[in-house]
Parts: C-alpha cells; sequence; structure tokens
C-alpha cells in the first residue's frame, strides 16, 4: 500500500482506516491492547497494570477501542458494580499485530541508541 493511500484526499475529515490507526497505536491504545492479550482485566487492574495512565485517559481508551470493535466491556449486574474489559477477535488480531511492533522496537533499542548517538556526534 502506497503513502498516497494513506492520505486524506484534501477535506479535514481523517480517512477511517487511518482514524482507526491511529487510535490502535496512541499512547495508551497500544499498551491497552497488549495488555489484554494477556487476559480481561477489571478498569483497576488494567490501570496498574498499564501505570502512569489517568482514569480519564484508560476511560477513553478503553470506549475509543470499544467503539472500533477492539474491545468488549463485559458490565455484570451485581454490586458493587463489576466490569471486565477484554479483546474481540479483531481486537486480538490488532493487538498481535501490535505486540510484534513493540517487541521489535525491544530487540532494536541498541541500534536505535547508537543511530541517535551517531546523529548527535555528527551534528556537534
Amino acid at each position: 500500500m502506497a503513502v498516497s493511500d494513506w492520505q486524506s484526499d484534501g477535506d479535514e475529515a481523517m480517512c477511517p482506516h487511518r482514524l482507526v490507526l491511529e487510535h490502535v497505536t496512541s499512547r495508551w491504545g497500544v499498551l491497552v491492547l497488549i495488555e489484554l492479550l494477556e487476559r480481561p482485566y477489571r478498569f483497576s487492574e488494567l490501570r496498574r497494570a498499564i501505570g502512569r495512565v489517568s482514569e480519564k485517559m484508560l476511560t477513553q481508551t478503553l470506549q475509543t477501542l470499544e467503539r472500533d470493535g477492539l474491545v468488549h466491556r463485559d458490565a455484570k449486574p451485581v454490586i458493587p458494580p463489576r466490569v471486565d474489559y477484554s479483546l474481540t477477535g479483531l481486537g486480538r488480531e490488532a493487538a498481535e499485530q501490535v505486540r510484534g511492533l513493540a517487541l521489535w522496537t525491544q530487540r532494536r533499542m541498541d541500534d536505535v541508541h547508537k543511530a541517535r548517538q551517531a546523529y548527535d556526534e555528527a551534528r556537534a
């Protein structure tokens, strides 16, 4: 797929697939998807597992991913209320792709550090 296939056609609205890509690869979207690959989580468990995410941002991220059909929200009618989040089939597929990219960055960080150092030295 060419870069032009991912570019907007001049109007202000983002192409639908670009918008989903933005949701999946957002700072918190990536972490939510990777974490939910392991198992379903309650909201507070997920927030602790991810770390440094505000309640508001996690709520917004989960709602966005749920709307895109990637996350399933299971609200159980008990007292106190219990809500579990898990991946849908589509979400699992997306999460596997994102995890692959995350693992690649882990494996290649030494090369990235070397490239940064060479870049910085060349500019000094």
